[in-house]
C-alpha cells in the first residue's frame, strides 16, 4: 500500500484528523454507517503505513475519495493512476492476497494503579506534551529505585490517544542485572519490523536503519519511550524526527550532551507520599497510633520508592507483623540494603548495576565517599579523601553527579542518599585498598582548615598551634582573607566538623582533644551550651587520660566560658582556677593571661571590683611580657567596664578609645564591635544620645557583619534602652524583643535576663505596670542565680520603682533601701544614687517630704559627680519639692524614675 503514502502526499500531507472527518462527513452524508473517530483514525494510520488491509474494498473506498478530493484541491497536478478508482481496487486485491505480516502499534508497560506523589510530574508532562508544542523529546532522570519507569509509563498511558500511529516501549537495559546495554543497531531492527517491514528490507547499517525509521515516522504522530538509557549515544539513532512525535526517556544519568531535550530530575517522595505509599502497598488501613511507626520506616527508607516497595511488600505477605515491630526491626538494622533484597529487585542490586559502569579510578573515588563521617562534602574533601588535585575532585564529583550516584544540595556541595551512603560503606570496608590513609587525610584537611578558620577568628592563638602548624606537610589547607570567611567556611562545615569530633573520639582521641578547641569560637558564636559543654568536658578528660596537661587546661578554658554563657559563674571560676594552674605549670604563658582576664571578668560580675581590677592588672602584665596587643587591649576593656559599673565614666570612656585604637591597629573586628558597644553605654548613661546611637550602631553592624550573633543581641538590647531613655518606646520594645529572641536561640542566660529586664523598665514607663512587674522579678530571678550582683541591684530599683509608681510605695521602699545596701556592697556609685533617689520618692508619697527633700539631695550629688544622666531630672523633682507647701508635697505629680 505504498501507492496510498504517494496520494497522501499528493493531497498535501494533510492530518489523520483532518482526513478522518471529512471521510466521517462524506459517509454521514451518505448514510453509511461510520465507526468512532478515534477508530477510525488507527485504522486510517495502519492502511497508510500498509498495515491491517480491510477485507472490504468499499471499507477503504471513503478514504480515498476524501484524499482524491483533497488532491485535486492543490496547485500541482496529480498522476492519473492515483485518481482511478479501477486501479485502486486492483492495488487492494494485490495487497489482500498477499500473506499478512503482524505489526505491533502499543508497546507500553502495565501502569501500576500505585504511583503516588507524582501528580506534579505528570502533569508537567502532560502539559509539555500539547499540540504545538516547542519540545519533542523529554528526559526523566534519578537514582536508582526513584521511580523513574512507573512515572514515565504513566504519562504515556495518559498521552496514548494523541499518538494513534503506535506507543512504542523500548528497554535498553543499560543497568539490568545479567543484560548489556542494548545496541541502538538491534533496537532500530525491533522497532522497523515491528512497523511491518520485512526483515529482508530492512539495510545492514545502523544509520541506513535510523534513517528509514525517520522516514517512516516523518508523518506520524508515534510516541515513543526509551527506558533506561545509557547515554545520548545509544539514544540519538532511535530519536523520530517528525514534529508530530514524542519521545520520553528515563535515565539514571544526566543527559546533558542531548541536545533540544527538557530534563525532569525526580528526587525520592516527600514524606507525606511516601507514607501513603507504604500503607497502600502494604495493604494496611491507616491509624493514627501506627504513623509514627510508618514515618520511621519510610524515614529510614531515605524516602526512596523502590525501598518502600519492597519493604512494603514483606508486610502485605506477613499480616502478623505489626507496623511498631518492623520499625524497630528496620531502623535497628546494621544492614539495612540487606533486608532490602528481593533478587533483581532488590536495592542493592540497583546501586551496584550503576557502580560496576563507572570506570575503576571514579569507583574507588565512589567507596571512599561512603569513609566520609559527615552528611556532606565538596571538592575540598572529595580531593583529600582520594588524594586528588581539586580540579580532579571537581571533575570526578560531576561525573558522578551526572550519574545521579551523587546529589548537589547547593553550588558546590554534594551528599549521597542514606542507602547510597550505606552502599559505597559497605564496599570500602570490603576494598583493601582504602585502608585508613584516606580518612586521615581527610581528618588532616578539616583539623587544618578549621584551625586556619579559628586563627581569623580568634587572632591571638591557642595552645600548641605552632606545633600542629609545622607538622602540616600534605594537608590540603583553605585559607581566609578576613574572620567573615573563616566563619562562613565554619559554618558551611559545622556537621561535618563536628561529625570528625565524634569520629576521632573514638579513632583518635588526641586530634579530638585539638580539633574541639580549634571549633570552641565557632561553638561560643552560635552554641548551643548543652552540646558544647559536652564536648569540652569530653575534651578536658581525654587530654587528662592522654597526659597532655596544656590541652587539658585549654579544654577546662573552655569549659569556663561555656558555664559563664549558661550563667553559672561559680562552675565557671572552679574551672579558670583549675586550667589556670595548669598553664602556669606548663609555662604556657597567653594562657595564663586569657585565665587571669577572664576571672576578674568574673569578680566584676560579682561586685568584687578591688580583687577583679588586680586580676587584670596581672593580666595586662604578662600580655606586655609577651608583646600581645590583643590582649592588652582586652584588659582595657575589661577595666573600663569596671569604671562603668562603679559611675566613674570619664576613666571607663578613656579605657575603650584605647583599646579601640588597638583592636582598630590589629584590625580585629570583634574587639572593636564590642568596645564600641560598652562606649555607647557610658554615652547613653552620660546623656549623649547621638553618640551613644553612632556607637551603638556601628558595633551592631560590626557584629553582624561577623556573624557573632550574641554580640549582636547583647547590643540590640543597649539600643533598646537608648530609645527607653528618649521615650521613644515602641522602638524600644521592639529591639528588646529581637534581642531577648536572640539571647534565648544562642542559650545567653545573662543576655536573656537583661533583656527582661529592658522588657520590664519599658512597661512601666508606658503603665503597663502588671506586666513591668512580672518581667522585672523574672530577670531579678535570673540576675540572682547567675550571681551578677550589680544587675541584681538594678533588677531591685526596678521592682521597686514598679510598685512605686503604681502607688505601692509601702511596698517599694524596703526593695530600694535592699538595692542601696547591695549597691554600697559592691561600690556602684550610680546604683547607689538610683536607690537614694527611690527611697526619696517613697518618703515623699509618704508625706515625709523633709527626708525625702534630704535622700534626694544625696542622689543629686551622686549623679553630678559621675556625670549621670539623670541629674536633670532629679533636680527638678527636688525644686518641685521645696516649691510646695509641706502638706502638698504628697500629692506632687509622679515623675519618670
Amino acid at each position: 500500500m505504498s501507492r496510498l503514502a504517494e496520494l497522501w502526499e499528493a493531497a498535501g500531507n494533510p492530518t489523520l484528523q483532518r482526513v478522518a472527518i471529512a471521510t466521517e462527513t462524506r459517509m454521514k452524508a451518505a448514510r453509511t454507517p461510520v465507526q468512532s473517530h478515534r477508530s477510525l483514525m488507527q485504522r486510517i494510520s495502519d492502511w497508510r503505513t500498509g498495515r491491517n488491509v480491510p477485507s472490504r474494498f468499499e471499507s477503504l473506498e471513503p478514504v480515498l475519495v476524501t484524499l482524491i478530493g483533497l488532491a485535486r484541491q492543490t496547485s500541482a497536478p496529480v498522476p492519473s493512476d492515483l485518481t482511478n478508482r479501477s486501479a485502486w481496487r486492483r492495488l487492494w486485491k494485490t495487497a489482500i492476497a498477499q500473506p499478512v505480516r503482524p505489526t505491533v502499534v502499543t508497546s507500553l508497560r502495565r501502569d501500576i494503579p500505585t504511583l503516588i506523589g507524582r501528580e506534579a510530574e505528570v502533569q508537567r508532562i502532560l502539559d509539555a506534551a500539547q499540540p504545538n508544542r516547542v519540545v519533542s523529546i523529554h528526559t526523566v532522570d534519578g537514582m536508582p529505585g526513584v521511580g523513574k519507569t512507573a512515572l514515565v509509563i504513566r504519562a504515556a498511558h495518559l498521552l496514548s490517544d494523541r499518538f494513534p500511529d503506535g506507543r512504542f516501549f523500548v528497554e535498553l537495559n543499560s543497568h539490568t542485572p545479567g543484560q548489556v546495554p542494548a545496541d541502538p543497531a538491534d533496537v532500530l531492527f525491533t522497532l522497523l519490523t515491528g512497523l511491518g517491514i520485512a526483515p529482508g528490507h530492512i539495510p545492514d547499517s545502523r544509520d541506513a536503519r535510523r534513517d528509514l525509521w525517520r522516514d517512516r515516522l516523518a508523518t506520524k504522530r508515534v510516541l515513543l519511550v526509551l527506558d533506561d538509557a545509557r547515554d545520548h549515544h545509544q539514544i540519538e539513532p532511535l530519536l523520530p524526527a517528525g514534529p508530530e512525535c514524542l519521545t520520553l526517556i528515563t535515565s539514571r544519568r544526566r543527559l546533558v550532551a542531548l541536545d533540544s531535550a527538557l530534563p525532569l530530575p525526580l528526587d525520592t517522595l516527600d514524606p507525606g507520599s511516601a507514607i501513603d505509599l507504604f500503607y497502600r502497598l502494604a495493604q494496611r488501613n491507616p491509624h493514627k497510633d501506627d504513623r509514627a511507626a510508618v514515618a520511621a520506616i519510610v524515614r529510614s527508607c531515605g524516602y526512596l520508592p523502590l525501598a518502600i516497595v519492597l519493604l512494603a511488600g514483606r508486610l502485605a505477605h506477613r499480616p502478623a507483623w505489626t507496623l511498631t515491630g518492623l520499625a524497630e526491626e528496620f531502623t535497628a538494622a546494621q544492614d539495612r540494603l540487606a533486608e532490602l533484597d528481593t533478587g533483581q529487585r532488590a536495592v542493592r542490586a540497583a546501586f551496584t548495576a550503576s557502580y560496576e559502569g563507572l570506570p575503576p579510578e571514579r569507583q574507588r573515588l565512589f567507596r571512599r565517599l561512603g569513609l566520609h563521617p559527615g552528611p556532606d562534602f565538596d571538592a575540598y574533601a572529595v580531593a583529600a579523601l582520594n588524594g586528588i588535585s581539586l580540579p580532579e575532585a571537581r571533575s570526578e564529583l560531576d561525573a558522578l553527579y551526572t550519574d545521579h550516584l551523587v546529589e548537589e544540595t547547593i553550588f558546590g556541595r554534594y551528599c549521597l542518599h542514606d542507602l547510597v551512603r550505606e552502599y559505597a560503606g559497605t564496599l570500602a570496608a570490603a576494598a583493601p585498598d582504602d585502608g585508613t590513609e584516606p580518612v586521615r587525610r581527610l581528618l588532616d584537611y578539616y583539623c587544618h582548615t578549621a584551625a586556619a578558620a579559628d586563627r581569623s577568628l580568634i587572632p591571638k592563638g591557642r595552645p600548641g598551634d605552632e606545633t600542629h602548624t609545622a607538622h602540616v606537610t600534605d594537608a590540603l589547607v583553605q585559607e581566609f582573607d578576613d574572620e567573615t570567611q573563616a566563619l562562613a567556611w565554619m559554618r558551611a562545615e559545622r556537621a561535618n566538623l563536628f561529625a570528625c569530633v565524634e569520629y576521632t573520639a573514638d579513632h583518635d582521641p588526641a586530634r579530638m582533644v585539638r580539633l574541639t578547641a580549634v571549633l570552641s569560637a565557632l561553638m561560643e558564636r552560635d552554641g548551643p551550651w548543652s552540646s558544647t559543654l559536652r564536648l569540652h568536658q569530653r575534651a578536658a578528660e581525654a587530654a587528662d587520660r592522654l597526659g597532655d596537661r596544656l590541652g587539658r587546661a585549654d579544654a577546662l578554658y573552655n569549659l569556663s566560658i561555656v558555664y559563664w554563657a549558661a550563667g553559672k559563674f561559680e562552675q565557671s571560676a572552679d574551672m579558670f582556677r583549675q586550667s589556670l594552674v595548669l598553664f602556669r605549670e606548663t609555662g604556657y604563658t597567653l594562657g595564663e593571661a586569657d585565665t587571669l582576664a577572664k576571672l576578674g571578668g568574673l569578680h566584676r560580675y560579682s561586685g568584687e571590683y578591688a580583687q577583679s581590677a588586680d586580676l587584670l592588672r596581672q593580666a595586662n602584665a604578662r600580655y606586655r611580657e609577651i608583646g600581645h596587643t590583643l590582649g592588652e587591649a582586652d584588659t582595657l576593656v575589661r577595666l573600663g567596664s569596671i569604671h562603668r559599673d562603679i559611675g566613674d565614666y570619664g576613666q571607663a570612656v578613656d579605657l575603650f578609645r584605647r583599646a579601640l585604637i588597638l583592636f582598630r591597629e590589629t584590625g580585629y573586628r570583634l574587639g572593636t564591635a564590642g568596645t564600641l558597644g560598652l562606649l555607647g553605654t557610658v554615652q547613653c548613661a552620660t546623656g549623649d544620645y547621638k553618640q551613644a546611637a553612632g556607637s551603638l550602631l556601628r558595633a551592631v553592624s560590626l557584629f553582624r557583619e561577623i556573624g557573632h550573633r550574641m554580640g549582636e543581641a547583647t547590643t540590640l538590647n543597649h539600643l533598646a534602652t537608648l530609645h527607653r531613655e528618649i521615650a521613644d518606646h515602641g522602638q524600644a520594645a521592639s529591639l528588646a524583643k529581637q534581642a531577648l529572641t536572640l539571647q534565648q536561640e544562642v542559650g545567653f542566660r545573662l543576655g536573656e535576663a537583661e533583656a527582661l529586664a529592658n522588657l520590664g523598665a519599658i512597661c512601666r514607663e508606658v503603665g503597663d505596670y502588671d506586666q513591668a512587674a512580672d518581667l522585672s522579678r523574672q530577670a531579678l530571678g535570673m540576675f540572682r542565680e547567675i550571681g551578677y550582683r550589680l544587675k541584681e541591684t538594678e533588677a531591685l530599683t526596678n521592682t521597686a520603682k514598679v510598685l512605686s509608681m503604681s502607688g505601692n510605695s509601702d511596698a517599694a521602699l524596703p526593695m530600694f533601701t535592699a538595692a542601696l545596701t547591695l549597691a554600697l556592697d559592691i561600690g556602684s556609685r550610680i546604683e547607689q544614687a538610683r536607690a537614694v533617689e527611690g527611697i526619696a520618692r517613697c518618703h515623699a508619697a509618704l508625706d515625709d517630704t523633709a527626708t525625702a527633700m534630704t535622700h534626694l539631695r544625696n542622689a543629686i550629688d551622686i549623679y553630678r559627680s559621675i556625670g549621670a544622666a539623670e541629674t536633670d531630672a532629679a533636680t527638678t523633682y527636688l525644686a518641685t519639692l521645696e516649691a510646695m507647701p509641706m502638706e502638698s508635697a504628697k500629692s506632687a505629680p509622679t515623675q519618670r524614675l
